[in-house]
Protein backbone atom coordinates (compact mmCIF):
# COMPACT_ATOMS: atom_id res chain seq x y z
CA UNK A 1 0.00 0.00 0.00
CA UNK A 2 1.46 3.37 -0.96
CA UNK A 3 1.60 6.17 1.56
CA UNK A 4 2.08 9.86 1.04
CA UNK A 5 2.26 13.03 3.06
CA UNK A 6 2.04 16.76 2.47
CA UNK A 7 2.64 19.89 4.48
CA UNK A 8 0.05 22.66 4.50
CA UNK A 9 -0.17 26.15 5.99
CA UNK A 10 -2.89 27.07 8.48
CA UNK A 11 -3.65 30.01 10.75
CA UNK A 12 -1.84 28.20 13.56
CA UNK A 13 1.24 27.29 11.47
CA UNK A 14 2.47 24.59 9.12
CA UNK A 15 0.72 21.26 9.62
CA UNK A 16 1.18 17.92 7.87
CA UNK A 17 -1.10 15.11 6.80
CA UNK A 18 -0.25 11.53 5.82
CA UNK A 19 -2.56 9.18 3.99
CA UNK A 20 -2.97 5.63 2.77
CA UNK A 21 -5.49 4.16 0.37
CA UNK A 22 -7.91 3.82 3.34
CA UNK A 23 -7.81 7.49 4.33
CA UNK A 24 -5.89 9.96 6.45
CA UNK A 25 -3.40 8.10 8.62
CA UNK A 26 -1.76 10.97 10.53
CA UNK A 27 -2.11 14.71 11.07
CA UNK A 28 0.61 16.77 12.70
CA UNK A 29 0.04 20.18 14.25
CA UNK A 30 2.71 22.86 13.81
CA UNK A 31 6.17 22.39 15.23
CA UNK A 32 9.08 24.79 15.57
CA UNK A 33 9.37 25.01 11.77
CA UNK A 34 8.06 23.43 8.58
CA UNK A 35 11.25 21.37 8.43
CA UNK A 36 10.62 20.09 11.98
CA UNK A 37 7.10 19.04 10.97
CA UNK A 38 8.45 17.31 7.85
CA UNK A 39 11.10 15.50 9.93
CA UNK A 40 8.50 14.40 12.50
CA UNK A 41 6.22 13.05 9.78
CA UNK A 42 9.13 11.15 8.25
CA UNK A 43 9.79 9.56 11.65
CA UNK A 44 6.10 8.82 12.31
CA UNK A 45 5.35 7.45 8.84
CA UNK A 46 8.68 6.23 7.37
CA UNK A 47 6.94 4.51 4.44
CA UNK A 48 5.30 7.78 3.35
CA UNK A 49 6.84 10.02 0.71
CA UNK A 50 6.13 13.72 0.33
CA UNK A 51 3.84 14.23 -2.66
CA UNK A 52 0.77 15.95 -4.00
CA UNK A 53 -2.28 14.69 -2.10
CA UNK A 54 -5.03 12.78 -3.90
CA UNK A 55 -8.33 14.68 -4.37
CA UNK A 56 -10.02 13.45 -1.15
CA UNK A 57 -7.00 14.42 0.95
CA UNK A 58 -6.64 17.76 -0.86
CA UNK A 59 -10.29 18.47 0.02
CA UNK A 60 -9.65 17.50 3.66
CA UNK A 61 -6.65 19.89 3.73
CA UNK A 62 -8.83 22.70 2.35
CA UNK A 63 -11.41 22.01 5.04
CA UNK A 64 -8.82 21.80 7.86
CA UNK A 65 -7.38 25.15 6.73
CA UNK A 66 -10.86 26.67 6.69
CA UNK A 67 -11.62 25.29 10.16
CA UNK A 68 -8.42 26.86 11.48
CA UNK A 69 -9.60 30.14 9.90
CA UNK A 70 -12.88 29.97 11.83
CA UNK A 71 -15.18 28.05 9.45
CA UNK A 72 -17.69 25.72 11.10
CA UNK A 73 -16.96 22.24 9.80
CA UNK A 74 -16.95 19.10 11.93
CA UNK A 75 -14.88 17.09 9.38
CA UNK A 76 -16.86 14.03 10.53
CA UNK A 77 -17.05 12.62 7.01
CA UNK A 78 -13.28 12.72 6.36
CA UNK A 79 -12.08 9.13 5.84
CA UNK A 80 -9.49 7.94 8.35
CA UNK A 81 -7.14 4.96 8.28
CA UNK A 82 -7.84 3.36 11.67
CA UNK A 83 -5.01 0.82 11.32
CA UNK A 84 -3.11 0.50 14.59
CA UNK A 85 -5.78 2.32 16.64
CA UNK A 86 -7.09 0.27 19.57
CA UNK A 87 -10.82 -0.29 20.01
CA UNK A 88 -10.95 1.95 23.12
CA UNK A 89 -9.09 4.80 21.38
CA UNK A 90 -11.31 4.42 18.31
CA UNK A 91 -14.41 4.78 20.48
CA UNK A 92 -12.96 7.87 22.20
CA UNK A 93 -12.02 9.42 18.85
CA UNK A 94 -15.47 8.80 17.40
CA UNK A 95 -17.05 10.56 20.39
CA UNK A 96 -14.62 13.46 19.97
CA UNK A 97 -15.55 13.69 16.27
CA UNK A 98 -19.18 14.23 17.30
CA UNK A 99 -18.32 17.44 19.23
CA UNK A 100 -19.47 20.38 17.13
CA UNK A 101 -17.06 23.23 16.35
CA UNK A 102 -17.47 25.94 18.97
CA UNK A 103 -18.42 23.40 21.64
CA UNK A 104 -16.47 21.59 24.32
CA UNK A 105 -16.97 18.65 26.66
CA UNK A 106 -14.89 17.32 29.54
CA UNK A 107 -12.81 14.17 29.77
CA UNK A 108 -15.34 12.97 32.37
CA UNK A 109 -18.27 13.55 30.02
CA UNK A 110 -16.56 11.47 27.32
CA UNK A 111 -15.91 8.73 29.88
CA UNK A 112 -19.60 8.74 30.87
CA UNK A 113 -20.64 8.53 27.21
CA UNK A 114 -18.36 5.48 26.91
CA UNK A 115 -20.27 3.93 29.81
CA UNK A 116 -17.29 4.11 32.18
CA UNK A 117 -17.50 7.26 34.34
CA UNK A 118 -14.19 6.41 36.02
CA UNK A 119 -12.26 6.42 32.74
CA UNK A 120 -11.60 10.17 32.46
CA UNK A 121 -7.84 9.68 32.81
CA UNK A 122 -7.85 6.91 30.17
CA UNK A 123 -9.82 9.23 27.87
CA UNK A 124 -7.17 11.92 28.37
CA UNK A 125 -4.41 9.44 27.60
CA UNK A 126 -6.20 8.29 24.44
CA UNK A 127 -6.65 11.88 23.27
CA UNK A 128 -2.99 12.57 24.03
CA UNK A 129 -2.14 9.86 21.48
CA UNK A 130 -4.63 11.09 18.88
CA UNK A 131 -3.01 10.54 15.47
CA UNK A 132 -5.58 12.76 13.72
CA UNK A 133 -5.73 16.17 15.50
CA UNK A 134 -8.00 18.71 13.81
CA UNK A 135 -9.98 15.89 12.12
CA UNK A 136 -10.48 14.23 15.51
CA UNK A 137 -10.87 17.44 17.53
CA UNK A 138 -9.20 16.46 20.80
CA UNK A 139 -8.77 20.18 21.50
CA UNK A 140 -12.54 20.32 22.20
CA UNK A 141 -12.15 18.07 25.24
CA UNK A 142 -11.31 19.91 28.47
CA UNK A 143 -10.50 19.06 32.04
CA UNK A 144 -13.07 19.53 34.80
CA UNK A 145 -14.16 23.10 35.40
CA UNK A 146 -13.36 24.15 31.84
CA UNK A 147 -9.61 24.03 32.42
CA UNK A 148 -7.61 23.22 29.29
CA UNK A 149 -5.98 20.08 30.63
CA UNK A 150 -3.12 18.62 28.68
CA UNK A 151 -2.39 18.89 24.99
CA UNK A 152 0.42 16.88 23.46
CA UNK A 153 0.91 19.08 20.40
CA UNK A 154 3.77 21.56 20.20
CA UNK A 155 2.78 24.63 22.16
CA UNK A 156 0.79 22.48 24.58
CA UNK A 157 -2.28 24.00 26.18
CA UNK A 158 -1.65 27.36 24.49
CA UNK A 159 -2.14 25.73 21.08
CA UNK A 160 -5.31 24.05 22.36
CA UNK A 161 -6.67 27.35 23.66
CA UNK A 162 -5.79 29.13 20.42
CA UNK A 163 -7.71 26.52 18.42
CA UNK A 164 -10.72 26.95 20.73
CA UNK A 165 -10.61 30.74 20.32
CA UNK A 166 -10.53 30.35 16.52
CA UNK A 167 -13.60 28.09 16.70
CA UNK A 168 -15.44 30.49 18.99
CA UNK A 169 -15.58 28.03 21.90
CA UNK A 170 -13.60 30.35 24.13
CA UNK A 171 -12.89 34.04 24.46
CA UNK A 172 -9.26 35.11 24.00
CA UNK A 173 -7.36 35.79 27.18
CA UNK A 174 -6.95 39.49 27.87
CA UNK A 175 -3.53 40.86 26.94
CA UNK A 176 -0.86 41.13 29.61
CA UNK A 177 2.02 43.55 30.03
CA UNK A 178 4.28 40.92 28.48
CA UNK A 179 2.36 40.46 25.21
CA UNK A 180 3.98 41.93 22.13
Amino acid sequence: MSEGFALFATAIGTCAVAWTERGIARVLLPGASAEAVRDQMSRDRPAASEQEPPPAVAEAITRMRALMDGARDDLADVALDWGGVSDFHHRVYELARAIEPGSTVTYGEVARLLGDPGAAQAVGQALGRNPFPIVVPCHRVLAAGGKPGGFSAPGGAQTKLRMLVIEGAREPDPPTLFDA
